[in-house]
Order: structure tokens, then C-alpha cells, then sequence
């Protein structure tokens, strides 16, 4: 009976375990598109300036920057080179979130930004999510973990035992 029990527990761990996986990747997404938005409202400015006299060509206003005399012209060079690379990192971040289910999981899994994860990990509240993505992820975690423990557990035992299993008893029925 006891054994049934921590069943039961780590079926539920695995399972609250889970179902964070979908608020999370929620969370980073939400954070992605926040930090996008300001970069594209950060760099409108510039980007009127290059339309005005570089026919749209940013990179062409940073030239133009970095080739003037003026010490305040140059610097704001590596301040608009600095924006546009930020810019482009997080327009990549996001087209790699707009995928399905799965390549968005191990994207955010194995490639996140590593600064807007650490913020998003910081800002992060435990919750439960009632969508079907949290559903499935919720009870394949759960499987999983009460599959692997229970297992390790039962290896453990078995080699504590020396592998042998213990004498069944005969009934007296």
C-alpha cells in the first residue's frame, strides 16, 4: 500500500512538474515580445532619419555617423549599431518562437536569449495553466518521472539485495 502511495506522490510531483513547462515558454514568449517592442520603438528615430536621406538604409546612417568628425556622431554610431544587432537578435528570438509546439520547446529549451531567460526565470510565478499543451505536458512529465524514479529506486533495491529477489513464501492454501 505504501508503495502505491509514493506512486501516487511522484505521478503528481512529475505532473505539477510539467505543466510548468507551458507557462513558462508562455512567459518567455511574453518577455521576447515586450523587449521587441521597445527595440523597434527605440529605433524608430533612426530609422526616419535613414528614410529621410539614406533611402531607408540604416546601415548607411551608421557609415555616415562613424565617417563624421564629430566625437558625439561617432559614438552615436556604436549606439545605433549597438540598437540595430539587439534588434536583430530579438526579431530572430521571435520568428524561432512563432513555430509549432515542439521546435518552440526546444528552442526555448536549448537556445534561449540567456539574459531575457535569467529575467524571465526571476520573474517567474509557479501556476497551472488549463490548456491542452499543459495538459499533455503535465502527464507525459508525470509518466516519465514516476517511471524513472520508481525505477532507479528498484535498481537501487537490486543491488542492494545482490540481485537476487526475495523468497516467495508458500501459501498454506
Amino acid at each position: 500500500m505504501l508503495r502505491s502511495y509514493l506512486r501516487l506522490i511522484l505521478f503528481t510531483c512529475g505532473l505539477l512538474l510539467g505543466v510548468q513547462i507551458p507557462g513558462l515558454i508562455n512567459d518567455y514568449s511574453q518577455r521576447v515580445e515586450a523587449h521587441l517592442l521597445e527595440s523597434r520603438e527605440g529605433l524608430k528615430g533612426f530609422e526616419q532619419t535613414a528614410q529621410r536621406f539614406f533611402k531607408g538604409d540604416l546601415q548607411a546612417l551608421v557609415r555616415h555617423y562613424r565617417a563624421s568628425d564629430d566625437p558625439v556622431f561617432q559614438s552615436d554610431a556604436n549606439s545605433i549599431d549597438s540598437l540595430l544587432s539587439r534588434n536583430q537578435m530579438l526579431e530572430s528570438e521571435w520568428q524561432a518562437l512563432q513555430s509549432g509546439w515542439l521546435s518552440r520547446t526546444l528552442h526555448v529549451l536549448t537556445r534561449p536569449d540567456p539574459a531575457i531567460l535569467e529575467e524571465t526565470l526571476k520573474g517567474y510565478s509557479y501556476q497551472i495553466l488549463l490548456t491542452p499543451d499543459a495538459a499533455a505536458w503535465g502527464l507525459g512529465c508525470a509518466v516519465l518521472f514516476a517511471l524513472l524514479i520508481e525505477s532507479l529506486l528498484l535498481l537501487v533495491g537490486w543491488v542492494i539485495m545482490g540481485g537476487r529477489r526475495k523468497a516467495v513464501q508458500p501459501s498454506w492454501r
